[in-house]
């Protein structure tokens, strides 16, 4: 078997985009495993950029097969307008893009109930985006939810779509929020079932076959570890796991299926929202990096909070994902910094520590940095990891000999073509 995962090391939006197009070319199954339409993977070609949401970022190839898996929630009328919008451009998936008949779905109930949510959460308010995520996952683990696998049967699907909606509004009652019509969502999702039943179809059996067969398989997370409904800084977390284990019972693949596995991880760190950040930087060198990176969210637009590296973090998730190799992305943001710092510690509640603490002690972590020279060279030109800047070469050993992971791609600009292996 040849199965890739490739997995975010931080707070999500780490270039992961980039980095599963980069690898893409030489592989032919593609699945995204977990998520939904919260994630936004950016690729850029030439002069054009995407931002997929649910479409697997390797399909912009033209002979690379998608999965949509079952551990994704499926926002149907997201989807039509991402393939609708790919077909303009000159990207026609069909027969190249199938949905686990398992996959959840993602309908204008759950984004109700995702804002009402957040509302009465008041000052404690997670900084969800509002797309219907945690709500589609609550009515998964409720046993509740509906699947793709039930576009099948549009009769069926209506009268259950008109019963979810009807229980929702009695919640939404108590919620002092708006009934929706039963009736009318169940017409669109009928609609838009109509178009994406024919790309339903068993997948697990469809990767685990393509595996069988010695095809090169890439399993694509989306978010990020520190986001990890289990592992991550909870409770400002998404709702799946975007660990190793979330994506593999995410695409239905076998543990013993996979024999690599890539983390993607930034120069430096950011997060969305609300929650611990150890390493952020609120002032000058913090603003440099939200500029000279564009720090702003391909899915919601709202700036990133942005800070240095940090080394305690990013040990965690190499070490709870297993990570062979790391992909260190936006490597050229980092130029024009008068030196560049690495949290190697933090100290808790006056005493130093080198692991990831939970809870209220993450709250309470005063980070430790070791500092490098700053550069100021121009990355565009590198034609090897050799030809970067010492204090970068310097920051890129730093990483390795810390999380005990090889660096084998650095990214040194958006392009596609502005990538380094080794």
């Amino acid at each position: 078997m040849a199965v890739t995962a490739l997995i975010g090391l931080q707070w999500g939006d780490e270039g992961k985009g980039k980095v599963v197009d980069a690898v893409s070319g030489s592989v032919d199954v593609v699945v995204r495993a977990q998520g939904g339409a919260n994630a936004g993977h950016t690729v850029k070609v030439g002069d054009t950029t995407r931002v997929l949401h649910l479409v697997p970022s390797g399909m912009l190839y033209p002979d690379v097969v998608g999965i949509i898996g079952n551990g994704v929630v499926l926002d149907p009328f997201q989807l039509i307008t991402e393939l609708d919008a790919l077909r303009a451009s000159g990207h026609d998936l069909d027969g190249r893009l199938w949905i686990s008949d398992r996959a959840h779905l993602v309908l204008p109930y759950h984004k109700e109930m995702d804002e009402a949510l957040e509302l009465l959460r008041g000052g404690g308010a997670i900084g969800t985006p509002k797309r219907g995520i945690g709500p589609a996952y609550m009515d998964k683990a409720g046993r509740v939810g509906i699947r793709a696998g039930e576009f099948a049967d549009p009769s069926l699907l209506r009268d259950r779509v008109i019963e979810q909606v009807e229980a929702k509004n009695r919640l939404f009652a108590s919620l002092d929020v708006k009934a929706l019509d039963g009736s009318a969502v169940a017409d669109r999702v009928v609609e838009a079932a109509s178009r994406l039943a024919p790309m339903v179809m068993d997948t697990v059996s469809m990767a685990n076959e393509a595996a069988e067969q010695g095809k090169e398989v890439l399993i694509e997370g989306a978010q990020g570890s520190l986001l990890d409904v289990d592992l991550g800084t909870y409770p400002y977390v998404t709702s799946s796991n975007c660990h190793l284990g979330g994506l593999l019972s995410g695409s239905g693949l076998p543990p013993r299926a996979v024999d690599r596995v890539v983390g993607v991880a930034k120069a430096y760190c950011t997060r969305v929202g609300s929650g611990p950040f150890p390493t952020e930087d609120h002032g000058e060198a913090g603003q440099q990096i939200r500029d000279k990176g564009n720090e702003y969210g391909s899915t919601t637009g709202r700036p990133r909070r942005c800070g240095w590296l940090d080394i305690v973090a990013l040990r965690f998730a190499v070490r709870t994902n297993g990570v062979d190799e790391i992909a260190l992305t936006k490597s050229d943001v980092l130029a024009g910094q008068s030196a560049i710092k690495v949290a190697t510690s933090y100290v808790v509640n006056g005493e130093e520590t080198t692991d990831l603490p939970a809870g209220s002690r993450f709250d309470a972590a005063e980070p430790r940095y070791a500092e490098f020279p700053g550069f100021d060279d121009d990355l565009a030109d590198a034609g090897s990891i050799d030809d970067l800047p010492a204090t970068l070469r310097d920051v890129i050993a730093f990483v390795e000999e810390a999380t005990g992971a090889r660096v084998s791609l650095v990214s040194t600009g958006p392009e596609r073509d502005q990538t380094l292996r080794r």
